[in-house]
């Protein structure tokens, strides 16, 4: 095991839960507070970051956070150190302590927040509510001379192109003959300056996701031995790695939503829940949202959802689930403290798996700013 910087940390998590997963616009996410630029032995893992909090992380001794809330959810227009903003921002820099959050981008992701409250719900046959991402197929089509075929064939399979479902190294290919003249200046790998060339090439045709489209040209390049490689490079109308917010999923035996809000209680760890609907209504379909998920319900009630489970719901959106059918129950907002113990799991296993000697700690501060009596 070796000693880890920041960076190779963040690395690690945006490999997760990357950047271009977060759905809400100008969402805060990312490096808050400090640097990443250097040694890191302990991170400490938050749903908030609060006075008690930054504490907890100078007692344990960590030199980062990784929190979901952003510490900063607005622009600053000013850092003044005589507030309980800035003076929380001043004990975390004093301590360098830098704080990075994850916040709708760790909502979306596998495994992140919403999959983990549809895990402690012990939903079954899981799908997305509203998907918010996905990326668009590519198609390269490029022409090789006979004898260097399966050498590119092989570079751009190790540079992930061709990965289909559960399959690997996809390619089609077709043979024929390629014309050229070498002009002035160049250095033909094959034929005469001046002279018409023809030669025996294979055309190889891969697919692969338009994020790694840099990675694809440049192992092509590397591996062909023209000087000038003919390709054509399309986007393709398909869509794959399809992610996005909330979940839907079935219980194992239908219950009464009665039973239901107390299976919510007692799986998400809260004292009480506010329900909307016939409490004796059975229950079989669950959609789930961390936090506030008042613009979800008709997606809700979209997808076959017997009940929606969400915080913050407000009056009017109470009102109006009510007026369509749809059963709600409401444990608050703070039930997004399922991400600790996920986080701190998942990055472990991350960083054990580069071999970085990295403590991830569990923050035992309870952040809920309600008290329920």
């Amino acid at each position: 095991m070796k000693k880890a910087n920041g960076h190779e940390i963040i690395q690690l998590f945006e490999s997760w839960s990357p950047k271009k997963l977060a759905c809400m616009d100008n969402d805060p996410i990312g490096l808050a507070i400090g640097t990443l630029n250097k040694e890191v032995t302990k991170v400490l893992v938050t749903l908030d970051v609060n006075d008690k909090v930054a504490d907890e992380a100078i007692e344990k001794g960590c030199q980062l956070i990784i929190a979901h809330h952003p510490p900063i959810f607005r622009k600053l227009s000013n850092l003044r150190t005589d507030t309980p903003a800035g003076k929380l921002y001043e004990k975390l820099i004093k301590n360098d302590i830098a704080v990075y959050a994850a916040h709708t981008n760790l909502d979306v992701a596998d495994g992140g927040v919403n999959d983990l409250l549809a895990e402690a719900l012990q939903l079954e046959n899981i799908e997305i509510l509203e998907k918010t991402y996905h990326e668009n197929l590519m198609k390269l089509a490029l022409f090789v001379p006979d004898d260097y075929a399966e050498k590119v064939r092989v570079a751009l399979a190790k540079a992930g192109a061709g990965s289909i479902g559960n399959y690997d190294s996809c390619s089609f290919s077709t043979n024929g003959q390629g014309r050229f003249r070498a002009l002035a200046g160049a250095n033909p790998f094959i034929g005469d300056i001046g002279e018409m060339e023809t030669t025996d090439e294979e055309k190889i045709e891969v697919v692969f996701t338009e994020s790694i489209k840099n990675k694809v040209l440049k192992a092509m390049l590397n591996a062909h031995p023209y000087e000038e490689p003919a390709y054509d490079l399309y986007t393709l109308a398909v869509e794959t790695n399809e992610m996005g917010l909330g979940r839907v999923g079935k219980l194992k035996e239908p219950m009464s939503l009665e039973s239901f809000a107390e299976h919510v209680k007692s799986r998400l760890d809260v004292p009480r829940v506010r329900v909307v609907g016939d409490t004796s209504t059975l229950i079989s379909k669950v959609a789930v949202v961390g936090g506030d998920g008042n613009k979800y319900i008709h997606t809700a009630k979209r997808s076959g959802a017997d009940v929606f489970v969400t915080g913050d719901i407000g009056f009017h959106m109470a009102q109006d689930a009510e007026s369509i059918g749809l059963n709600i129950v409401d444990p608050g907002h703070h039930v997004e403290k399922v991400m600790i113990k996920g986080v701190a799991e998942k990055m472990d296993s991350l960083c054990s798996q580069a071999k970085l000697s990295v403590e991830f700690v569990q923050s035992e501060i309870d952040t809920e700013p309600f008290t329920f009596i």
